[in-house]
C-alpha cells in the first residue's frame, strides 16, 4: 500500500507541474515592426562585351548597392494576418533608385478545415525555388500580385494561384501588359500539390502552370500567347543522405507566337554527416535551340524556327542554381539565343565555429545543343563564400568567384577576350525587430 501511495503522490505532483507549465494562450492581437537593410559592394573584372576593350574602356566595375525595407505585420489570433513592406533599392550615388512596395497582403485561415486564402503582393516560394522562387540577391525583391488559396493539413498541401497584370498607362488599351511591371507575365494560373510522409523521409510535389504573355508580334500587338509548364519535384532524405530530383516540361507559345517544346531535369545528392559540414554533387540540364530564333516578322536572327526548344525558368531563383556570377538565366546569351545549359557541379560547406559558415563550389558549364563551328563546353567556375553572424540580426558575408571561359562562352556571352572573369563581393545584412506588442481584446460589459 505504501508503494501505491507514493506512486499516487508522484502522479498528482506531475499533473500539478503540467498544469503550472501550460502553454500560454495565443493573444488576440499582435503587431510587429522589423527592418531589413542589405548593403553589398561588388568588384567585377570581365563579363562585358569585348567591344568595350576595343574602344579603350576597361572591362572593370566597382559599385555598392543597397536594399532598405520596413516590415509592418499584424496578426489576429491564429486566423488573420497582414503585412506591408515598403522598400527602397538602388546603387549608391544613383540619382533615382527604386521606391516600391515589396509586400502588401492579408491572409485568412480556417484552422479546423485547413482552408486558407491570401491576396495581394507576396512572395512565391515553392519546393527548391527553381521554378517559383524568391531570388532576392538582385535587391529588387521579385514579388507577385496574386490571389493564393487552398488547403493544408495531414501531410497534404494544395495551392491555387491566380494573377492578372496590366500597366497603368495602358488603362485605355484594354488588356495590354508589356515589360516594365514587377513580373514579365500578363496572366498566370497555377496549381501546386505537395505530399510529405509523417517523418518527412519522402516528399513529392506536382506543379501545373498556365502563363499568358503579351504578344511581341507587330501585326498582333494586343494578342496574348499562352505557355504551359508541368512537372514534379521529389525528395528522399533517409538518415544523413538527401536526394533531390525534378523534371519540368514546357509547351504552348512564346511571346512571338512560336510553339514551345522544351524541358529541364535536375538531380542532386547531398550528404550531411553532422552539423559541422556537408558535401553535395548535382547536375542540371536545360534544353536549347540550335539557331537564333526568328519570329514571323523576321530581323532577330538567322534561321526561322517553327518550334522553340530552349527552356525558360522565368520565375525561379536562378542565382542559387546556375553559378554565382549570373551568366545564365539572369543575364542572357547574345541576342536572346537559347542553346540550353548543362551544369555539372559539386561543393560543400563547413561551420568550424558557431555563427560561421564557409562554402565552396565548382561548376562545369556547357550548352545543351550541337552548334556549327562551336564546341559545347562554356567554361569552369569556382566559388568561395563565407557568412558570419555577429548577433541574431547582424550578419556579414563575402565571396569570390573565378571563371575560365571557353571559346563558346566568348562567342555567346558578353565576356572579355582573355576569358578570365573575376567577381568579388562583401555584404552586410541587418534584420532587427524594432517593436512588438501583443494584447487581448477587452471583454464586453
Amino acid at each position: 500500500m505504501t508503494v501505491f501511495a507514493i506512486l499516487a503522490t508522484v502522479v498528482m505532483q506531475a499533473q500539478t507541474e503540467i498544469i503550472d507549465y501550460e502553454i500560454p494562450p495565443i493573444p488576440d492581437n499582435e503587431f510587429t515592426i522589423d527592418a531589413r537593410l542589405n548593403t553589398r559592394g561588388e568588384i567585377r573584372v570581365g563579363g562585358f562585351d569585348p567591344e568595350i576593350e576595343e574602344e579603350g574602356k576597361s572591362p572593370k566595375a566597382q559599385f555598392i548597392m543597397g536594399q532598405y525595407r520596413i516590415n509592418l505585420g499584424y496578426k489576429r489570433s491564429d486566423w488573420f494576418e497582414m503585412r506591408l513592406s515598403p522598400q527602397f533599392s538602388g546603387i549608391w550615388g544613383q540619382a533615382g533608385g527604386t521606391l516600391s512596395l515589396a509586400e502588401g497582403w492579408f491572409s485568412m485561415r480556417h484552422n479546423k478545415t485547413g482552408l486558407f486564402a491570401k491576396i495581394g503582393r507576396q512572395v512565391l516560394e515553392y519546393d527548391d525555388e527553381r521554378i517559383l522562387g524568391y531570388d532576392d540577391w538582385t535587391m529588387t525583391a521579385p514579388t507577385h500580385d496574386v490571389l493564393k488559396f487552398g488547403f493544408e493539413g495531414y501531410g497534404h498541401k494544395v495551392h491555387a494561384l491566380l494573377a492578372y497584370n496590366q500597366n497603368s498607362d495602358n488603362v485605355s488599351a484594354g488588356t495590354s501588359y508589356y515589360a516594365g511591371g514587377i513580373q514579365p507575365y500578363k496572366t498566370m494560373q497555377a496549381l501546386w500539390y505537395h505530399y510529405t510522409t509523417p517523418k518527412s523521409i519522402f516528399e513529392i510535389s506536382l506543379l501545373g502552370m498556365n502563363v499568358g504573355m503579351q504578344s511581341l508580334k507587330s501585326e498582333k500587338p494586343d494578342k496574348t500567347f499562352y505557355q504551359q509548364l508541368f512537372g514534379t519535384y521529389m525528395v528522399l532524405s533517409p538518415s544523413i543522405v538527401r536526394l533531390e530530383g525534378a523534371f519540368y516540361y514546357q509547351l504552348g507559345k512564346e511571346e512571338h507566337g512560336i510553339p514551345l517544346n522544351a524541358y529541364m531535369g535536375s538531380a542532386k545528392l547531398k550528404v550531411t554527416p553532422n552539423d559541422i559540414y556537408n558535401l553535395y554533387v548535382g547536375y542540371d540540364y536545360m534544353s536549347g535551340d540550335k539557331y537564333f530564333a526568328v519570329p514571323a516578322g523576321g530581323n532577330l536572327g538567322m534561321v526561322y524556327h517553327d518550334v522553340i526548344r530552349g527552356f525558360c525558368p522565368i520565375f525561379g531563383s536562378h542565382h542559387e542554381f546556375y553559378g554565382a556570377m549570373d551568366f545564365f538565366y539572369v543575364d542572357s546569351y547574345v541576342g536572346g539565343f537559347t542553346p540550353g545549359l548543362q551544369n555539372l557541379y559539386t561543393g560543400g560547406s563547413v561551420s568550424p565555429v558557431k555563427g560561421l559558415n564557409i562554402n565552396a563550389a565548382y561548376h562545369f558549364f556547357a550548352i545543351a545543343t550541337n552548334l556549327e563551328k562551336l564546341k559545347k563546353p562554356l567554361g569552369h567556375e569556382i566559388e568561395l563564400s563565407l557568412n558570419y553572424s555577429f548577433a541574431k540580426f547582424v550578419r556579414v558575408g563575402a565571396g569570390y568567384s573565378y571563371m575560365r571561359g571557353a571559346e563558346t562562352m566568348e562567342k555567346l556571352q558578353h565576356v572579355s577576350d582573355n576569358r578570365q572573369l573575376h567577381w568579388g563581393w562583401v555584404m552586410l545584412s541587418v534584420t532587427p525587430t524594432i517593436f512588438t506588442h501583443a494584447w487581448n481584446d477587452k471583454k464586453k460589459q
